[in-house]
């Protein structure tokens, strides 16, 4: 699964990276994303080849949902089954996006604890999460879009921690995952896969991460595993 993850990069540069139109709102770097918090999401406007990021919360609530309560139970699709779960089928199918990030963390169970590690493509550049989108109509009527990352196998790197990952999309396949007009699930599917494992790394990082009220540079420094157990923090 992904539970944590980090978009350290200023507004300007994930506009850049990601050639989108003007992103309307503000953003500061984050160290640790946690789920049903707002985070940035990249489309593709339906009718014209201009990307777009808006901002989303994290744990899909499908369009057909009651209430929002079971959002934290969707921050991740499992992408071996979306094209058959009701909450991710449609979104699978015509509701894409890319989330983007420049690293995420997982937790490898050491005796009685947990200690946590960040994961990162080529030393700590930006990449994007294959994600899927929903819009939500609430009580009071107000539209509330939300989104959700999808996940596969590990790879070689992840697989010594965790025994999924966050499915990391290849540049290379942006446009055809964005792409309004594709809607072949088999071929879609094919993207869907572990990234390449020659192009991660992953080092241990401080237990502060454990709480989403830590956000700082220091929830993503490396530390020594034998120094995690003095560095907790409120």
């Amino acid at each position: 699964m992904c539970g944590r993850y980090r978009l350290s990069r200023r507004k300007q540069i994930i506009e850049q990276y990601f050639g989108s139109a003007p992103w309307d709102d503000d953003w500061d770097p984050r160290f640790n994303i946690a789920p049903t918090q707002p985070i940035p999401v990249v489309r593709q406007h339906p009718k014209e080849p201009v990307r777009q990021i808006s901002t989303m919360r994290w744990g899909l609530v499908p369009y057909w949902a009651k209430d929002s309560s079971g959002a934290a139970s969707t921050i991740n699709a499992r992408s071996e089954t979306a094209a058959t779960k009701p909450a991710f089928r449609d979104p699978l199918k015509f509701r894409r996006c890319l989330i983007p990030a420049d690293g995420f963390y997982e937790w490898k169970q050491t005796g009685a604890s947990k200690q946590p590690f960040c994961f990162e493509v080529n030393g700590g550049e930006l990449f994007a999460f294959a994600g899927l989108w929903d819009g939500w109509k609430n009580l009071e009527g107000q539209w509330i879009k939300t989104c959700s990352i999808l996940t596969t196998t590990p790879n070689a790197v992840t697989s010594t921690v965790h025994d999924r990952m966050p499915v990391i999309l290849h540049p290379d396949n942006y446009d055809l995952w964005l792409d309004p007009g594709m809607q072949n699930l088999e071929a879609i599917s094919e993207l869907l896969k572990p990234y390449d494992a020659k192009a991660m790394g992953c080092y241990p990082v401080s237990t502060r991460i454990n709480h989403a009220a830590n956000d700082d540079e220091e929830c993503s420094r490396p530390v020594l595993i034998a120094d995690t157990q003095n560095r907790l923090f409120a």
